[in-house]
Parts: C-alpha cells; sequence; structure tokens
C-alpha cells in the first residue's frame, strides 16, 4: 500500500514542482497516520487499507495527467533511477535513513512485544496505537527514501520478500533483520551489476534475483522439514 501511496506522492511533487521525495514522504506519512488510526480494529483493517490504496492511486493518476511534465517523470517514479538524483538528494537519504534507523532502535522491544504478544503488550500498558503509528511512519520514510531509486513498484518487493525469505533460514528476530537486509543488499547490488552488463532494466533483475532467493528458502525449509 505505501508503495502505491509513494507513486502518488511522487506524482503530485511532479505536478507541484516540487523534489519527489517531498511529495513521497507527505503522502505516506499522512497515509500512515490514517491507516493507523482508522484500522485499530482488526476487522475492519483490510478494507481501510485497500480504500486508501485504492485513493491514492487514482489520485496519482490525476496528478500525472494534469502535470506538463513528460512521461519520463512517470517512469522515473514507478522505477526509480539509481543515477537520477543529485547529491544534495543523497544526503536527504542519508539523514532520514539515520532518523529511521535511531527511531526503531529506540522503540525495538516495545515493538517487537506487540508484534509476537499483542495481548501481553496492552495488559503491560504499552500503547498500542502508538506503537502502529509510529511504525507506519517509519516505514512511510523506509519507502520515501528507497523508492526514489528502486521505484514505488520494486520497493514493494524488496519490503516483503527479503524478510519472508529471512524467516525460513532463522528464527531470531535480530536474526531475521539482518539476513533479510543481506538479502536487500544481494538483490541490489547483484542487479546493478547484471543491468550494467546486460543493459537490461535493473529492476527485472532485482525483482528475479529476490524470487529466486525467495524460491531457495522455501526449498530449504522443505528439505529441513522432511529430515
Amino acid at each position: 500500500t505505501l508503495s502505491e501511496i509513494g507513486f502518488a506522492g511522487g506524482a503530485f511533487a511532479v505536478f507541484a514542482g516540487w523534489p519527489a521525495l517531498n511529495g513521497m514522504i507527505l503522502f505516506t506519512m499522512l497515509s500512515s497516520v490514517i491507516v493507523g488510526q482508522m484500522s485499530i480494529k482488526e476487522s475492519r483493517r483490510e478494507a481501510v487499507i485497500s480504500a486508501v490504496s485504492a485513493l491514492f492511486i487514482g489520485l496519482g493518476i490525476l496528478f500525472l495527467s494534469l502535470s506538463s511534465q513528460s512521461a519520463s517523470s512517470a517512469t522515473s517514479i514507478l522505477f526509480g533511477s539509481v543515477v537520477g538524483i543529485s547529491s544534495n538528494e543523497v544526503w536527504q537519504l542519508v539523514y532520514l535513513s539515520i532518523l529511521v534507523l535511531i527511531i526503531l532502535l529506540l522503540m525495538y522491544r516495545r515493538l517487537k512485544f506487540d508484534s509476537f504478544d499483542a495481548i501481553g503488550a496492552q495488559v503491560s500498558g504499552i500503547n498500542q496505537t502508538v506503537i502502529s503509528v509510529v511504525f507506519l511512519l517509519l516505514l512511510a520514510l523506509s519507502v520515501s527514501v528507497a523508492a526514489q531509486i528502486v521505484g514505488s513498484l520494486l520497493i514493494f518487493i524488496l519490503l516483503t520478500l527479503p524478510a519472508a525469505s529471512a524467516k525460513y533460514f532463522t528464527h531470531g528476530v535480530a536474526r531475521m533483520i539482518i539476513l533479510a537486509i543481506l538479502f536487500s543488499l544481494l538483490g541490489t547490488w547483484l542487479g546493478l551489476f547484471l543491468g550494467y552488463l546486460t543493459d537490461w532494466p535493473v529492476s527485472f533483475f532485482i525483482a528475479v534475483i529476490e524470487v529466486v532467493i525467495y524460491a531457495v528458502a522455501l526449498i530449504y525449509s522443505k528439505f529441513i522439514e522432511s529430515n
């Protein structure tokens, strides 16, 4: 959902003449607060996410159609560009990444507690609404940071597949996080290298590599279960 909302934010930035990062941050953080507040009840969570996602996809298409920019702007938002960002934007990404890591480290224990034992966290007095909203805001910043480089479409793969693959190789949360980061880096750097060699789209290689890693993880899991 946030990847689709990032597309809408990037499209709004193109329409308004802003840097793409500013529009992505605005839209993803706004939607994170909305989803976090409206989806507290699990029974309506999927409906809220679908409604917000549909709204922002429609807004993204509208802003692109109203924009005077060329179709290359839409391509840049959807697929990103490693060489298409300035040195100032690189520093913005560095600062935002550091901010996300600091906040995540500060709330790591409470976030893990709430994720794996929601009832216990509630009994312990942890404000689950605040935890949910803060986590979504961190996720929104992460999407905004990465989407400029890998695009709003590919960011969905990098958010889900490395983590899904890591859980089959280890069971500790910290180890899963480290392994997921390594899988993401492997897919990204190897994809860049193969894209340089073949002149094919980098996004294609990154997506294929992450899917292959996930397939290997599934095979490994089946092998362990059978033994």
